[in-house]
């Protein structure tokens, strides 16, 4: 699907949210789409809660060999997300409306659907324990500086670094898989 494909149904789904499109339209966020669920394969689950996490098959294989590497050097990270459908993404964003909070503010921290890496089955979100999941914290953890040091090794690359250009919070716990990078 070409570029501008994706945006009309980026802004279809915004607008089936009672979105006005117009409120990322200067965010130049780039469009994904939605990888074929009979592509993605079980990449971990959680010991917990036996949530199943998902991403492709080449990316589920880096995913688990950077992970031992890190288990190798001491160090424990775990998947807090990984594939998302666009309906899951959309969920998310009513999750925030429901509870009050204005687009303008939640658009810093979650994309449109249609607008997330988590759609390709290649982004990940990463915690290690005794951190709160998906905040700033992350970033001051061992866990972090490992992945800063030894990720692109494996072909992961921190998605949204302070000052991104796409608008979006730091987040140094989103890392998503480029075989190209590696």
């Amino acid at each position: 699907m070409n570029q501008a494909a994706l945006k009309a149904r980026t802004d279809e789904k915004l607008r089936e949210l009672n979105i006005d499109p117009a409120v990322i339209a200067h965010r130049t966020l780039p469009y994904f789409e939605e990888v074929s669920e009979h592509l993605l394969v079980d990449a971990e689950t959680d010991a917990d809660t036996g949530k199943i996490y998902r991403l492709i098959a080449p990316a589920t294989q880096a995913w688990r060999e950077m992970k031992r590497h890190a288990a190798a050097d001491g160090v424990d990270i775990y998947l807090v997300s990984a594939w998302r459908s666009l309906d899951y993404q959309a969920g998310l964003i009513r999750t925030k409306q429901a509870a009050g909070i204005a687009p303008e503010d939640f658009f810093t921290s979650l994309a449109p659907p249609g607008c997330s890496e988590h759609h390709t089955g290649c982004a990940v979100d990463i915690n290690t324990p005794g951190c709160d999941e998906v905040t700033g914290i992350f970033g001051e953890t061992d866990a972090f500086r490992w992945l800063e040091a030894s990720a692109a090794r494996f072909g992961f690359m921190m998605s949204f670094p302070p000052d991104n250009p796409w608008g979006f919070i730091y987040e140094p716990w989103h890392w998503c898989w480029h075989p190209a990078k590696k």
